[in-house]
């Protein structure tokens, strides 16, 4: 038997504002919470956020002639351990798909670096080596591809290794047990989380009369690992995760009261929308073409589509797609909407609006 209990508000969107300037800073604002749960839900995620976030990162390298850190280099300007210092500020990107075999694995990065006197020359006898330039051609991103290594002075042919690993939080040189580390391999200290800054607050909102309802907002910056959204997006997957093996504790259930006349309204509100046709809303000329060649009549027809599946019609941009997701949020709308709870799928979307225009006629 359920147990029943009142009704909790909970957000109907979640607004996301992403820095033009940097992916790796976004203000995050959801309302509204039932009074108390924006802390509750703010502190977890920040939490989350801060701790519990994978990436790659650099925890070895090997130069040729070079056997420990506390050395200097023929022909280079900085020593082993400058350089190392320089090699933990690298950034790499690398999104592990799961269906790929051993995507998550430790890989090493093997590059034979060649600077001539022809290089020196040209840049006055000191030649600077990026990060890009050892890391550029691998398979993991680079984010910062201009951060200096080190400098060259004299023309040098040397073997590299760089050994990148996919991990969670702080891990020092020490705590790495390498089966096949090899004699001259030096193990780097590697800070694996791709959050930097973490703030939430929350502020009171209106929910008809109630003016005490929560409203959180997240402040979230990154390294550019990993973008300010997919943090979010990860955390509140993570957070989800652990809540749910205590469902194993679930021997009684529990259904929350709903305002039957309001979710009915609601619900007449959107279909209508759904209802509408392509023309009825302000696009521009060419967004309304490419629509109409893809043979998409309706709203109901376009928020079932992904944003990916729009971007492969022909001559459909990422303007056009900018300007339907603008115009679609302001409906309150969004691309990718689920509207099977309304009995409408990809399979019968459009004999449903048609019958959703014949009956409110």
């Amino acid at each position: 038997m359920a147990i029943k209990y009142g009704k909790f508000e909970l957000p109907t969107k979640i607004k996301i504002d992403e820095s033009p300037s940097s992916k790796g800073s976004a203000r995050i604002v959801a309302e509204p919470f039932e009074k108390g749960f924006g802390h509750t839900v703010g502190n977890a995620l920040r939490r989350i956020l801060l701790t519990s976030l994978e990436a790659p990162a650099l925890i070895s390298v090997s130069m040729e002639g070079v056997s420990h850190e506390y050395t200097g280099v023929e022909g280079v300007i900085e020593d082993m351990t400058h350089i190392i210092l320089n090699l933990k500020k690298g950034l790499l990107r690398k999104l592990p798909i799961s269906e790929e075999n051993n995507s998550r694995s430790m890989k090493v990065i093997s590059k034979l670096l060649e600077i001539t006197q022809e290089m020196l020359d040209k840049n006055n006898g000191q030649y600077v080596v990026t990060l890009g330039e050892l890391l550029g051609h691998s398979e993991f991103e680079v984010v910062n591809p201009e951060m200096t290594v080190f400098t060259a002075t004299k023309p040098m042919k040397k073997q590299m290794a760089f050994r990148v690993m996919i991990e969670r939080g702080y891990i020092p040189s020490e705590a790495f047990n390498l089966a096949s580390k090899a004699p001259n391999e030096i193990l780097i200290d590697a800070s694996f989380s791709p959050v930097r800054l973490v703030n939430y607050f929350v502020e009171n909102c209106r929910v008809g009369g109630n003016t005490d309802m929560d409203r959180l907002v997240l402040e979230v910056t990154t390294d550019g690992r990993i973008t300010a959204k997919e943090a979010v997006t990860f955390a509140a997957q993570i957070g989800i995760l652990h809540l749910s093996v205590f469902d194993e504790l679930k021997f009684q259930t529990i259904t929350y009261e709903e305002d039957q006349e309001e979710e009915g309204a609601d619900r007449d509100a959107l279909l209508n929308k759904l209802s509408l046709k392509i023309s009825e809303i302000e696009l521009s000329v060419r967004s309304t073409n490419c629509l109409a060649q893809a043979n998409i009549e309706t709203i109901a027809e376009l928020v079932i589509m992904a944003e990916p599946e729009m971007l492969k019609f022909r001559n459909f941009g990422k303007k056009s797609l900018n300007e339907i997701k603008a115009k679609l949020e302001e409906m309150g709308l969004q691309l990718g909407m689920d509207l099977a709870k309304y009995g409408i799928t990809r399979e019968n979307v459009k004999d449903s609006v048609h019958q959703l225009v014949v009956s409110n006629n």
